[in-house]
Formats: C-alpha cells, sequence, structure tokens
C-alpha cells in the first residue's frame, strides 16, 4: 500500500511540474510579444453583494503581468506558485482568453474582462492609471494619492453592484 502511495505521489508531482513548466513557457511567449508599457504586482476586484439578486460579496485576486497599451499587449494572471492562471493576449479587434486548458475568442478586451471577471472594468483608463493619470470615469472614483508607492485603489459607485479595484505594484 505504502509503494502504491508513493508512485501516486511521485505522478501527481511530474503532472504538476509538467503543467507548471508548460505556464512558464506559455508566460514566456505571451511576453515577448509585448508593445509597450509593463506592469507587475497584484490585483484584487471586490464586487458587493446585491439585494435584488440575493448574491454574496464576490472576490477575485491574482499576481499579473502586464505589458501593452489598451489597444494591444498581454495579460498573465498567475496562481501563488507562480503559474498562469489565465493568460490574455488582444489586438484591434480581437481578444484571446487561455484558462484551464481551453481557449476562447471576444470582440475586445472589455467584453473579454466582463467575462472573465463578471463584471465591467474600465480597461483603458486602468493603463491612464497605472501610468499615474487620474483618468475620469463616469461610475467610478480613483485614488492616486499612493501611486508613488505603487498603489491604486479604483471604486466604481454606479452602476450597482458596487466594485473596488485595488493594485499593488512590485517595484
Amino acid at each position: 500500500m505504502t509503494s502504491r502511495r508513493a508512485i501516486a505521489v511521485l505522478i501527481g508531482l511530474s503532472a504538476f511540474f509538467l503543467v507548471a513548466g508548460c505556464a512558464s513557457i506559455e508566460r514566456a511567449n505571451a511576453l515577448k510579444s509585448s508593445p509597450s508599457a509593463n506592469w507587475h504586482g497584484r490585483l484584487a476586484l471586490r464586487i458587493a453583494a446585491t439585494t435584488t439578486e440575493q448574491t454574496p460579496d464576490q472576490s477575485f485576486s491574482a499576481a499579473f503581468e502586464l505589458q501593452g497599451t489598451p489597444q494591444q499587449g498581454d495579460l498573465l494572471l498567475l496562481t501563488p506558485l507562480g503559474s498562469t492562471a489565465a493568460a490574455i493576449h488582444w489586438m484591434p479587434g480581437q481578444a484571446v482568453l487561455h484558462a484551464r486548458g481551453e481557449t476562447r475568442q471576444f470582440n475586445d478586451l472589455d467584453q473579454l474582462i466582463t467575462q472573465l471577471l463578471g463584471t465591467p472594468v474600465p480597461v483603458t483608463a486602468l493603463f491612464a492609471w497605472l501610468a499615474g493619470q487620474a483618468q475620469e470615469v463616469e461610475g467610478w472614483q480613483v485614488d492616486l494619492s499612493a501611486q508613488d508607492q505603487g498603489k491604486i485603489l479604483a471604486r466604481r459607485l454606479s452602476p450597482e453592484p458596487s466594485a473596488e479595484l485595488r493594485v499593488v505594484l512590485d517595484n
């Protein structure tokens, strides 16, 4: 029985490192095609509960690597172990999501992000906020007061449900 357990553990570890290795290759390939700006750090999105639909608060957080512009680029969302949870590539007229062994195509990055996160996030403004520019977006308030420390806080007040986006950039 012990040798079966050892073999199962060995197979499991081998599979884990094989998948992690593939994710690392995918990450390297996705980042090669970067057109310009480059950010990495952690992001967290919390979507408030809605009383009308009786849904609880939802939250999402991940390490990320972002390269490009609102028009063309790559975004990697990483697991706590550093492997790729999702890889996103976009260009004019197309956005592609690679996650959980599946590839899905969307008309644009906004549509993909809404599908992935469950709520719209102002992608163009996010690039401006990362660059330290307080671009205004209807319904959103951004706090860049700690941007020199790599921290960005944006809140959507309308439409409901409210949402809060936090970004902490690595140095």
